[in-house]
């Protein structure tokens, strides 16, 4: 049974909780819970009761979630890195000696 048959039998809460989380690969204790009780067919679970999310059902929550909004996409080319100084602007000095700017100079 997929997640996409039971997406309708589902209460709202549950949906929207799904939407907001759909890079989850193995639902909590109590989500689980809820979808099992909503469920008319059996849902994979591992070990500890929880349910195991198929590769088809995680794309279907994708989707569910992009069409709903809920996902922000970052552009893919722009790339920021946080953990790096900025770089100094190299000038060519008076006497054709290079000389590093700051980066407030540089401005």
């Amino acid at each position: 049974m997929s997640l996409k048959d039971e997406w309708d039998r589902l209460d709202s809460e549950t949906r929207r909780w799904l939407l907001e989380n759909p890079a989850c690969l193995v639902l909590p204790p109590a989500m689980s819970a809820k979808v099992s009780k909503d469920a008319q067919g059996d849902l994979a679970r591992d070990p500890h009761g929880q349910l195991v999310l198929s590769r088809d059902d995680r794309d279907f929550i994708r989707e569910k979630a992009e069409a709903a909004g809920t996902i922000i996409r970052v552009p893919t080319m722009e790339y920021r890195f946080f953990d790096t100084a900025a770089l100094p602007v190299i000038r060519t000095a008076s006497f054709g000696m290079r000389a590093a700017a700051s980066p407030d100079e540089a401005r």
